[in-house]
This record gives C-alpha cells, sequence and structure tokens, in this order.
C-alpha cells in the first residue's frame, strides 16, 4: 500500500491537530483515525517518536495530566504552520484522495467477494435441482432450492459482514497499543485464500 503520508508530511499534520486544541496521545491517534473514516489508524510507535521530536524543537509542550501527557503546539510551532500554510494545503488535498482510494479498494473488494458468492451459490442451487420427469414438481424443487440458496446468501453476507467488523475492532484495538505484528495483513490474505478455496469443496 502506498504510504498516506510523504516525507515530513506527519510531521506537519500532528502540528495541525495540535493548533486546534491540546490532546494526549490517544486523542490523536483517534483525530487521525476519523480524519481517513477508520481507513488509516497509525500505530503508537508512530506517533510518539515524532511528538518526542516535535519537542525537541519547541514546536510541542508536553504536560503531566494525571497518568497522560497532553500536547499543546508552542507559539513557534504556529508560526511553522503559518509558513507552511500552502504544504499543509497541499497535504489536506492528498489525505481526501487517499481517503477516495482507501475506500474504492475496500468497496471493490468486498463487492468482488459478494459477487463471486452469489454466483457460487447459484450455480450450487442450480446443480442440486437435478432432473425429473415431473415438471411440475421440479419447479417447487426448485423454488423451494431458490429460497433456501437466498437464505444461505442472507446468512453467509451476514457471517461476512461480522467478521470484517471483528477483525477492524480489533485491529483497532491493538493499533491503538501498537501491538499489531508484521505481516498481519499478509497472513489474512493467505487464511482467506485458503478459506474461500475450500469453502465450496
Amino acid at each position: 500500500m502506498t504510504p498516506v503520508f510523504g516525507h515530513g508530511h506527519l510531521r506537519l499534520y500532528l502540528l495541525s491537530l495540535l493548533a486546534e486544541r491540546p490532546m494526549h496521545g490517544y486523542e490523536i491517534i483517534q483525530a487521525l483515525s476519523d480524519r481517513f473514516g477508520g481507513t488509516y489508524i497509525p500505530s503508537a510507535g508512530t506517533i510518539y517518536p515524532r511528538l518526542s521530536k516535535l519537542g525537541e524543537e519547541g514546536l510541542v509542550t508536553r504536560e503531566a495530566d494525571g497518568r497522560k501527557t497532553v500536547y499543546s503546539v508552542t507559539d513557534a510551532g504556529r508560526a511553522e504552520l503559518e509558513a507552511r500554510r500552502a504544504e499543509l494545503d497541499d497535504i489536506e488535498s492528498g489525505v481526501t484522495e487517499s481517503v477516495r482510494s482507501l475506500a474504492d479498494e475496500v468497496r471493490l473488494s468486498v463487492n468482488d467477494a459478494m459477487r463471486t458468492l452469489r454466483a457460487d451459490l447459484a450455480a450450487a442451487a442450480r446443480e442440486t435441482q437435478g432432473s425429473t420427469t415431473d415438471a411440475r414438481a421440479s419447479r417447487e424443487k426448485g423454488r423451494e432450492e431458490g429460497v433456501a440458496a437466498r437464505r444461505q446468501l442472507q446468512e453467509a453476507e451476514l457471517v461476512l459482514n461480522g467478521f470484517r467488523q471483528g477483525v477492524r475492532a480489533e485491529l483497532r484495538r491493538r493499533a491503538v497499543r501498537d501491538d499489531i505484528p508484521d505481516g498481519t495483513a499478509e497472513r489474512l490474505r493467505l487464511q482467506l485464500d485458503e478459506v474461500l478455496a475450500g469453502l465450496f469443496d
């Protein structure tokens, strides 16, 4: 997947978020996720080192609030934002395009999967109808199997939606803790390929 932010752009984007209001780390991660409609959730390992660097450069301050650390933009940080306003506008445009692109990829993937599932279920329903000398009995059987196939389709779609929501929720939960193992996406793809290959054996 193409990186969401170009070199140095996430740093500037973090400054712009903190210019809106002071936030602690989790709020920053959530704000980024919201901006991308959940299609991009940065890890803590991505965010905190950049916040530390911004602090070293005098662009951000940090203040303890109980067990949390609240980050605020400094006057120097606001001055850099103002000086790079045009660049920030370009980044915002890029974010919008990234969200559209990611959403299109997800939509196409889901639509393709559903079309394939419908075609497989319809083919299975036709194959099970068989032949009979009684045309009326055959039509009745076909109607019953059609109802059964539609019911199976609906149940399968519910299972698919539930699985997608469950995976997405778990990924978000782990992303906040920076606990997504390397290669997770590839393992997910391979296992889904195996499920699909064995589903209609």
